[in-house]
């Protein structure tokens, strides 16, 4: 499969997307479903998706947030981030979520309208201890349970 970028990128995407999503979450008080469908509505996570340099390796994690808010429209305070010794669900779900969107090359918006972003935090125990692949295969396995049929004949 031809991947949108390197594999050298993705673990730099992974941290970038897991942290926006604990930072979001934590810090400035977004749900989960809210925050990654302004990431979505903002035109970032297709930016994200198609290997934008700029957002991929070229933010933090919460220089990504602040982004989102801000191509969404919505006015925030710059605050200083809690940056935690513990890894959230939240941001397990985000550095999941961008292998696997690396990895199928899914945009986004198709994964979550079919596997929504709260059952994959609910897959967090106990995938967070396993390996990364089959994370992928459980999502893929919902994801062809909610998607009975094929974009053909869609």
């Amino acid at each position: 499969m031809i991947h949108a970028y390197d594999k050298v990128y993705l673990s730099k995407a992974r941290i970038a997307l897991g942290r926006m999503l604990d930072f979001a979450v934590y810090d400035l008080k977004y749900d989960i479903d809210e925050f990654f469908c302004l990431f979505i509505k903002s035109g970032v996570a297709k930016r994200f998706e198609t290997g934008d340099f700029t957002v991929i390796v070229g933010m933090s994690g919460v220089e990504l947030a602040y982004e989102v808010l801000e191509q969404s429209d919505v006015e925030s305070e710059r605050i200083k981030p809690n940056y935690t010794f513990e890894r959230s669900e939240e941001f397990w779900v985000g550095w999941a979520l961008a292998y696997y969107q690396w990895e199928t090359s899914l945009s986004f918006e198709e994964i979550v309208r079919y596997v929504p972003i709260k059952d994959m935090t609910a897959l967090y125990l106990p995938y967070h201890e396993m390996d990364i692949r089959q994370f992928v295969d459980k999502v893929n396995e919902m994801y062809k349970a909610a998607k009975s049929e094929t974009n053909l004949r869609i």
